[in-house]
C-alpha cells in the first residue's frame, strides 16, 4: 500500500516531535529508535524510510525543535520571566533543547553540532532585536550574555537537589536580566 506524500510528511513530523521530547527527557544515548517510533505511534520498520541512522535523527530532531523555539523578536526580560520559571525548569521533555541537550551535543557528530549552532545563532539574533544597549555591539553582548545566563541558570537549577537553591538560581537570574544587568559592559580594568 502506497502512502501519500502528506502522510509521509505527517509521519516524519510525528517522529521528530517524539524524538525531541524523548531526547530532552532522557538524553540521546538512553533513547532507542524503537522507543521513538513507538512514541510516534509507528512501526520500527518505517524508521529508515525517513532517516539514515539514529545520528541523522538526532541532528534533524535538534534542527526541528530549535527552529520552532520562539518568535522573531523577543523582549529579554519578558522571555526570561517565562524561561526562568519553575514550570520550565521541571519540564524536561518539553523544555529548552539547549539547556537539556547542550552538554550531550558536544559529543555528537558534526551534523548535530551544526544544528545546535544554527539554533544558537537564531536565538541570539532574536534577542538582539529586544536587547538593551547603545548600538549593535552592546545589544549583541546583552543578547549573548543574557542567553548564556538563562541557559546556565536552568541547567544549574535542574542540577540542584536543594529546591530553595534551585528556585533562587532562577529568580536571581530573572532579576539580573530584568534589572538591566545584561546591558552592563564588562569592566576591563
Amino acid at each position: 500500500m502506497r502512502v501519500s506524500r502528506e502522510r509521509v510528511a505527517e509521519n516524519r513530523m510525528r517522529i521528530l516531535e517524539a524524538a525531541s521530547r524523548l531526547f530532552r527527557a532522557h538524553g540521546f544515548e538512553a533513547v532507542t529508535v524503537a522507543e521513538v517510533m513507538k512514541a510516534a505511534g509507528l512501526t520500527h520498520g518505517g524508521f529508515y524510510g525517513h532517516f539514515k541512522s539514529k545520528d541523522d535523527l538526532i541532528a534533524q530532531a535538534l534542527a526541528h525543535v530549535l527552529a520552532a523555539a520562539a518568535p522573531s523578536e523577543v523582549d529579554l526580560a519578558d522571555y526570561a520571566a517565562t524561561y526562568l520559571s519553575p514550570s520550565h525548569r521541571d519540564d524536561l521533555a518539553g523544555g529548552c533543547p539547549t539547556a537539556g541537550l547542550g552538554g550531550e551535543t558536544i559529543r555528537q557528530p558534526p551534523e548535530a553540532r551544526a544544528a545546535m549552532t544554527a539554533g544558537l545563532r537564531r536565538q541570539i539574533e532574536r534577542f538582539i532585536q529586544g536587547a538593551p544597549g547603545d548600538g549593535p555591539a552592546e545589544r549583541r553582548r546583552a543578547a549573548i550574555g543574557s542567553w548564556a545566563a538563562m541557559v546556565g541558570a536552568v541547567i544549574l537549577a535542574r542540577l540542584s537537589d536543594d529546591p530553595e537553591l534551585s528556585d533562587e538560581m532562577l529568580a536571581e537570574t530573572r532579576a539580573w536580566i530584568a534589572g538591566k544587568g545584561a546591558a552592563e559592559a564588562p569592566d576591563n580594568g
